[in-house]
């Protein structure tokens, strides 16, 4: 199988551009030559087979051939808003969740909290976690890169967030919480899209789960064992992605 790489320009077919400089460096590693196979996208959607045209030390350069309109999406958009946990462990959901399937990635900032980001950092590391989607995306086989937004207060998201018309909306939570299975019965056949909410470790505070029950988001359980704050929103997108079939 040729190599994936992700560029950020619109491509067309017949054009030879120069690769951006993660994937040239991806190409170089690989020891790529003139002539040999790549697939790029860029996003749009679909896939284009390309070749290297021109290959040196400080630019590579690939020729575009054809187009292929492949997705490997979700039949319906997932967005997670989940509390940070350690810097490691969110590098980590953003990976997974990439290859899982989610559309868009909110990093919040709760009560509980352990990575607590702000200004310019919190922008150096949004960037990062971008990166971080875009190599998924390569290495899974996406060619829609998943966005992931700016840090965000909980309360400051919740009050501007805005939710398609037939989304649904679920909190990973314990109180008065309804099992899974039930939950979701018959979500990837009806849902327009679904925001998909997970708390820090020790679970959003009453307060906060209280304000999100008014906002319309529906408590649901994962089962009887507690589960850390990077495995519960991968459980559940993985749940859904194997109840749709993708």
């Amino acid at each position: 199988m040729p190599p994936r790489l992700h560029v950020d320009t619109a491509l067309a077919a017949g054009s030879v551009l120069a690769l951006p400089p993660a994937a040239a460096r991806h190409a170089q590693v690989l020891r790529l030559q003139p002539g040999d196979a790549l697939t790029l996208f860029d996003g749009g959607g679909g896939e284009w087979s390309a070749r290297i045209d021109a290959m040196g030390k400080r630019e590579v350069r690939a020729e575009v051939l054809a187009h292929r309109a492949t997705e490997r999406e979700l039949p319906f958009a997932v967005t997670i808003a989940l509390a940070m946990p350690s810097a490691d462990r969110m590098d980590f959901v953003v990976e997974k969740a990439t290859e899982l399937g989610v559309a868009a990635l909110v990093p919040l900032l709760t009560e509980r909290s352990v990575l607590r980001l702000a200004s310019e950092r919190a922008e150096k590391r949004r960037a990062h976690w971008q990166a971080v989607a875009v190599a998924a995306c390569e290495q899974c086989g996406r060619n829609r890169v998943p966005t992931i937004h700016p840090v965000t207060p909980f309360a400051a998201w919740l009050a501007g967030s805005r939710h398609a018309e037939g989304a649904a909306r679920l909190l990973l939570g314990w109180r008065d919480a309804t099992p899974w299975p039930q939950a979701t019965a018959g979500l990837a056949a009806s849902a327009a899209g679904l925001t998909l909410l997970s708390g820090p470790e020790g679970g959003l505070s009453d307060s906060e789960e209280d304000s999100a029950r008014a906002f319309g988001f529906a408590v649901v359980s994962l089962g009887t064992r507690v589960l850390r704050a990077d495995t519960a929103p991968l459980a559940a997108l993985a749940a859904l992605a194997l109840g749709a079939g993708s």
